[in-house]
């Protein structure tokens, strides 16, 4: 029986770097063999259905678009009921006041756990926060001081090639994706 995963794809279509265009995207999911392929913004989300066991897909996919694409490529694979447990779990306010703060979800590539993650995230008193979660930190920013954010810090982190960041309207739509499929 398959079951639903959630492919993240970190560094294409970021400053004219790693294009891929979703459509093309589509195809080398489908050539893997995976079932109801379906993208989501140019971020690179993929959602999709296999009888792969998970342990081998992220192997599978990244050897797979590093050869269709000619690039290094890095994903997240989250399956459907983890990745909405995520969403649901965030702490409580996170995503309450969007008229205040910006929200993102910085989604982890295992090994690596949010407690690891959370000693390499820089914050700026007052702007920035940061919660942990299973396989995710919760990340929000005072809107008015985004300038004066530690968000972009991240960058020159140790775990920044084994993050992949999405902010609260994308995730919240894959979720909501995920959960009409399962619908059908």
């Amino acid at each position: 029986m398959n079951k639903e995963y959630l492919a993240l794809l970190r560094g294409i279509n970021v400053g004219g770097n790693n294009i891929i265009k979703m459509a093309d995207l589509k195809v080398s999911f489908e050539k893997m063999g995976f079932a109801k392929v379906k993208t989501y913004i140019q971020s690179g989300n993929v959602l999709f259905e296999t009888e792969c066991l998970e342990q081998e897909l992220e192997a599978k996919i990244e050897k797979q678009l590093s050869k269709d694409f000619n690039y290094k490529s890095t994903v997240v694979i989250i399956s459907a009921n983890v990745f909405k447990d995520m969403v649901r779990q965030a702490p409580k306010t996170f995503g309450t006041q969007p008229e205040k703060y910006k929200y993102d979800y910085i989604f982890l590539k295992s090994p690596l756990t949010a407690k690891e993650a959370l000693t390499h995230v820089s914050l700026r008193d007052g702007v920035d926060t940061a919660k942990a979660g299973s396989g995710v930190l919760y990340f929000s920013r005072l809107t008015s001081q985004l300038s004066k954010s530690h968000l972009s810090k991240i960058i020159k982190s140790p775990i920044y090639s084994r993050i992949t960041i999405r902010n609260w309207n994308t995730t919240t739509k894959l979720c909501t994706l995920l959960e009409s499929r399962q619908d059908d």
